[in-house]
């Protein structure tokens, strides 16, 4: 096998995972339309994952708090995922699996969002913090993979993407998240 084989394998593999993301419109529409109205209400959007999943956070964070493509209003939306303090102090006086979950009881609020990232769906500490955030009247995105895991039963909305491959699942959040910010540099600007 070529390199170039196996990298044509790979394009064709993701745009397999990509082009089955139309059949999920109604749902990513859906969850579109609660993340503006999260945001025009003056609520904000707390974002947890692990890995290349804790960098869409921030990416998508930082998306919303600068801006997407157009000049607009910043957003208040945080990445739970980036304060190195806390990162480190709360798995080594707690436990790793508790993590996310501190953060959205001290930052959450009832009409808040957590958006949640897990390609498995079974990342404990997302599952926890999910937990808190349903606990605390939070409305819930989940972003997964595979079959959903254990997350999905516990988000308002979970778009599983079908499949069990963490690059090919991330790269549709990242498309997700993406025409996310472009429904959102629509809103007016008041």
């Amino acid at each position: 096998m070529t390199a170039q084989k196996d990298f044509i394998d790979v394009i064709q593999e993701h745009q397999q995972v990509i082009n089955q993301l139309a059949g999920f419109k109604p749902l990513i529409s859906q969850a579109s339309k609660l993340i503006i109205s999260t945001l025009i209400s003056g609520h904000k959007i707390l974002l947890c994952g692990n890995g290349g999943s804790a960098a869409d956070c921030q990416h998508f964070a930082a998306e919303l708090v600068i801006r997407y493509h157009k000049n607009r209003r910043a957003y208040p939306a945080i990445a739970l995922t980036t304060d190195t303090s806390i990162l480190t102090a709360h798995p080594n006086d707690f436990s790793f699996d508790s993590l996310f979950s501190r953060q959205v009881e001290a930052l959450g609020s009832e009409g808040d969002c957590l958006i949640a990232f897990s390609t498995s769906g079974n990342s404990e500490n997302i599952i926890q913090a999910s937990v808190t955030a349903k606990q605390k009247n939070m409305s819930i995105i989940g972003l997964m993979g595979g079959d959903g895991g254990r997350l999905k039963a516990l988000v308002d909305m979970p778009i599983v993407i079908p499949s069990t491959t963490t690059a090919r699942v991330q790269e549709a959040h990242m498309l997700i998240y993406h025409w996310w910010c472009e429904m959102v540099d629509e809103v007016p600007n008041d």
